[in-house]
This record gives structure tokens, sequence and C-alpha cells, in this order.
């Protein structure tokens, strides 16, 4: 019986070794229109309080290359821009309300994404898969907003998961759903010293120099159309 367990234990290794070196050589490429829906949290610093980060609606394509029979890999190129505000937070220290939400303006987001994807084989027209891969999100272009004097992001890497279908629709041309999981922190630095009271200029290096760890954790929810060149 041991004989046996090790014998069929060595004849599924010896598949999964055939599987991968079975060469599909097959490239698609996909046009998709994306939603990127944050799911935000914050800890911020002094002023306490929130954050709210606005969904965002975008074209993107991506290259799936198919290494073997089943598995491929999966480069995303996109960029995004997003609203951010502070909620609810403190600022009686400065003469305003205990509750305020700030604007902290605008900021765009670079998040190239490589998953490594698994196509369960079904034999027919339906394709669905699951993955997953890194991501490493670029803020750029930040725009401060009306309030403060300055605002920065640091640049992360971050775990994504996803999963979604392609459904054929020749031979060449297919349609794609894809549901992707971005677990994304970063630290904002905001620099509030324009607001520093006349009176209390002690204040001055606080509100320098703000931080926050923010958590974005964005769904991406897109649907487009794909071409196999094979």
């Amino acid at each position: 019986m041991k004989k046996f367990k090790l014998f069929a234990v060595a004849l599924l290794l010896l598949q999964g070794v055939t599987a991968l070196a079975q060469q599909k050589n097959e490239w698609d490429i996909r046009v998709r229109a994306i939603g990127v829906l944050p799911q935000e949290s914050a800890t911020i610093g002094v002023i306490g309080g929130g954050v709210n980060i606005n969904n965002s609606y975008v074209p993107e394509l991506d290259f799936t290359y198919y290494f073997a029979n089943n598995f491929s890999a999966e480069l995303i190129l996109a960029t995004t821009r997003h609203k951010v505000s502070t909620t609810a937070s403190n600022l009686t220290p400065i003469g305003a309300g205990a509750a305020v939400d700030v604007n902290l303006g605008h900021v765009w987001l670079l998040p190239p994404t490589l998953t490594l994807q698994y196509h369960l084989p079904t034999g027919t027209g339906f394709k669905p898969y699951i993955g997953a891969g890194a991501n490493y999100t670029i803020f750029y272009s930040a725009d401060k907003g009306p309030v403060v004097q300055g605002i920065s992001y640091k640049n992360k890497f971050a775990f994504a998961s996803q999963v979604g279908f392609d459904y054929d629709l020749s031979k060449t041309v297919f349609l794609n759903i894809d549901v992707k999981k971005i677990f994304l922190n970063t630290q904002a630095t905001v620099d509030a010293s324009n607001l520093t009271p006349a009176n209390n200029q002690a204040l001055r290096p606080v509100l320098q120099n703000i931080n926050a760890d923010v958590k974005i954790r964005p769904w991406v929810v897109g649907i487009g159309v794909g071409y196999r060149f094979r």
C-alpha cells in the first residue's frame, strides 16, 4: 500500500511537470473598461478622522502570455485619477470645527499589475480563470487642493488577486469579464503649515508634517474584448 501511494504521488507530479512542459505559446491582448473602487480607511496623525477616495472609471490595456497549457501571465496597464479628502477631522486647535472634511485635491495612480493565472480546462467557449500576483503603484501629479500647503504619497508594492472568464465569440475574438482585489496601502504626508494660527506658531512644525497610514484596497472591475495571437 505504501509503495502504491508513493507511485500515485509520483504519477501526479509527473503529470504536473508534463502539463507545464506543454508550451502553448499564445498571446492575448484585451481592451477593457474598468472601474477602480477604493475600499479606503486611514489612521491620520494629529487631526484624526478618516479618508474618502472617489471611484475612477478608465480604459485599460492588458497583455497575457500562455507559457504552458492552462497557465499564463498577465500584465495590466492603466492610470486613474482620484479625489481625496479627510472626513470628520478635528481642526479645533486652528479655530475650525471638530468634525471637518478637508479637501486634499487629486492624485494620479499608475498601478502596473502582474498576475500568474490558472485557466480551468472546460473544453468549451467559457474559460474561467483565477490569478494572483504583484502590484506596484506609483503616485504622481498630486494636486494639494485648496486648503493645505502640500501633500505627498509613497509608491508601494501590493498583493493582487483576481478571478474572471473569457467567452469565445470566434476562434480569435472573445469577451472578457475580470475582477481584481489589490491590497494597497500607502503613507501620505500633509503639509498644513499654512493653517498655523498667528497666535500659536508652536503648531507650525506639527501641522507641517501630518502623517497618515492609508489603506486604499481597491476592487478593479472590468469588462472588455480580447484577441488571440496564435
